[in-house]
């Protein structure tokens, strides 16, 4: 009998899962659906523009970003370029590799809105070398 009831049980509890989001959300794979990045941690892409971003209240501040599309899918979106002078180091038409910005559920990070990707490569060179002045960028 007890069997019987825990089997039972076990069913109902599977069949209410459903009606949790985050439960939904992982069985479905909505997540790498919507993801730019198709559940990759890193994509490469094409620069199309510099954009400038206004951080969100109480900070004021013009976040250097660039609009990137992916080689991958076409997707595109926009990327945040981290370091003082670093957006100097990158060009129309570059090849840049993004990652995840590392904000909470692959969300945005800080005051920069809407802004999930950070730039970490510029041509196949680090963008830390280049802010650093350690190497140069390669003209493709």
């Amino acid at each position: 009998m007890g069997l019987y009831n825990a089997r039972k049980m076990r069913k109902k509890r599977q069949s209410y899962r459903w009606s949790d989001k985050d439960y939904k959300r992982r069985m479905l794979n909505l997540k790498e659906k919507a993801d730019p990045l198709e559940g990759s941690p890193q994509g490469r892409g094409i620069v199309l523009e510099k954009r400038i971003i206004e951080a969100k209240q109480p900070n004021s501040a013009l976040r250097k970003c660039v609009r990137v599309q992916l080689l991958k899918n076409g997707k595109q979106l926009t990327a945040f370029v981290p370091g003082d002078g670093a957006i100097d180091h990158i060009d129309e038409h570059d090849e840049v590799m993004i990652e995840g910005i590392g904000g909470a559920d692959s969300g945005p990070k800080g005051d920069i809105p809407t802004v999930r990707y950070k730039v970490i490569k510029v041509n196949g060179v680090s963008l830390k070398e280049l802010v650093a002045g350690n190497q140069q960028k390669p003209t493709r």
